[in-house]
């Protein structure tokens, strides 16, 4: 590879372009995990299930996405980004085509339980700090910023969409819709999407030499636990791990599954409540790369405090939010919490870079495993509590005191390591300063 070669590739474009494939597959991703909040009422009217039935399905498709997503980072470093990616958008359409043949509560947690949340778990927010280690050296706050964005914005943005189709064409055709999305996709990002800036002969945007492609990983499954085993070993690994879980059960465990049906409850159309996700998902976007700006300026435990602690108030008013109409205090609420909900994502990652250098990819994914863990609790607990007491109020109130409690987590992280949470020596894992891109052992 010569380096006149080398100089002559138009860098920035193409790891632009390689994050907007990116992007595109994760807001496909995105689409399906909010589907099974439209189809709460229809499934109960339908075949009689109950909200609790329906929300461990819920509950076991976010689990999976978490506990999937390191696995994923380290089946990325063994076979390659867009081969991972091409078999977890196969997976996601298969569980979704199977859904519309179902009669039973426990296939829907076989197909969109099981299938989609193993697929949607392999195109996380791990998949983003993946492909922005490979192809990003500056800017790296920014374009995960924007590609987390992205998730909630797929998460959010079809809805008003879907919900019509489930009010008016039957909940069947939303899940074959979504089946043909993931195969548009799939095709993109085969024909697209790139491992590493030196399969074409490029360097990763901002750096000044020439980097070679990894090997192979090998191990993939064994080095997932055995970077879980050298992290957790640290107690700062575990209060992320805690604000994140926390992060999760005040997001999607409640925003995924319960927000519509909530709503639904005060009188609001299905469709008007979807809406008004969708303006969540907007803001969210936009809130997670002002988010990724600042993160790249600013504190990242300040930021995360500040995040928390903002949230923490919103949902606390929540319950007294939601009404048949959409008043103007519904759309501050969704405006602040829309800036806010995705938010803590950049801050957070930016901290586990500091922390783990090199690793940063696979020890998020289990931080994001805590995160979908704490979602899939409060879907299934806020499931039980609407059975039990006819409400989703005590949804919303528990979820603001968690807040609370993640905001006072945030304060007391720190983003230098100890001698015991060091990797062994000659490990590839230091952390890595952002601006050289160059491996370390020493304080961050």
């Amino acid at each position: 590879m010569t380096a006149q070669r080398v100089q002559a590739a138009p860098v920035a474009a193409r790891a632009w372009w390689v994050a907007a494939v990116a992007g595109v597959t994760i807001v496909a991703a995105g689409a399906f995990t909010t589907v099974p909040g439209l189809l709460v009422d229809p499934l109960n009217r339908d075949f009689g299930w109950s909200r609790s039935s329906i929300s461990v399905a819920v509950a076991v498709n976010m689990v999976l996405y978490g506990v999937t997503a390191p696995f994923a980072a380290a089946l990325m470093d063994r076979f390659g980004i867009r081969r991972v990616v091409t078999a977890a958008l196969a997976l996601i359409a298969l569980g979704a085509g199977l859904t519309t043949v179902m009669t039973a509560a426990w296939q829907l947690t076989l197909y969109w339980g099981l299938l989609v949340g193993l697929g949607c778990g392999s195109l996380t927010m791990t998949f983003a700090v993946t492909v922005t280690n490979a192809w990003f050296v500056k800017r790296r706050g920014l374009v995960t910023g924007a590609l987390t964005g992205a998730s909630h914005l797929g998460q959010l943005a079809f809805l008003p969409v879907l919900a019509w189709v489930v009010e008016d064409k039957g909940w069947r055709l939303a899940p074959i819709v979504l089946c043909l999305a993931a195969a548009v996709v799939l095709a993109l990002v085969w024909l697209l999407l790139r491992d590493h800036p030196a399969d074409l002969g490029r360097k990763p945007y901002g750096a000044e030499e020439f980097e070679p492609k990894p090997p192979p990983a090998r191990g993939s499954a064994g080095r997932a636990v055995t970077v879980l085993g050298r992290s957790a070993r640290g107690g700062r690994f575990w209060l992320i791990a805690a604000t994140f879980a926390i992060c999760g059960a005040s997001t999607n465990g409640i925003m995924w599954s319960h927000f519509a049906p909530a709503a639904h409850d005060h009188g609001m159309p299905m469709t008007v409540a979807a809406g008004l996700l969708t303006a969540i998902g907007v803001c969210s976007a936009t809130g997670t790369v002002i988010s990724g700006w600042l993160t790249d300026r600013v504190d990242a435990r300040l930021l995360l405090f500040g995040y928390y602690a903002l949230r923490a108030i919103a949902l606390f008013l929540l319950p007294s939010t939601l009404a048949p109409t959409v008043a103007p205090s519904m759309v501050v609420w969704v405006v602040v919490y829309g800036l806010i909900d995705v938010a803590t994502v950049p801050p957070t990652i930016h901290i586990c870079r500091q922390l783990y250098g090199n690793d940063s990819p696979v020890v998020f994914g289990w931080v994001n495993a805590a995160h979908q863990l704490g979602a899939g609790a409060m879907a299934l607990v806020a499931g039980m509590l609407r059975d039990s007491l006819g409400s989703y109020d005590a949804m919303g109130y528990s979820a603001a005191a968690l807040c609370v409690g993640a905001a006072g987590i945030a304060l007391t992280l720190t983003t230098s390591t100890t001698p015991r949470e060091q990797p062994p020596t000659g490990s590839k894992a230091g952390p890595v300063h952002e601006k050289s891109g160059a491996r370390s052992t020493d304080r961050v």
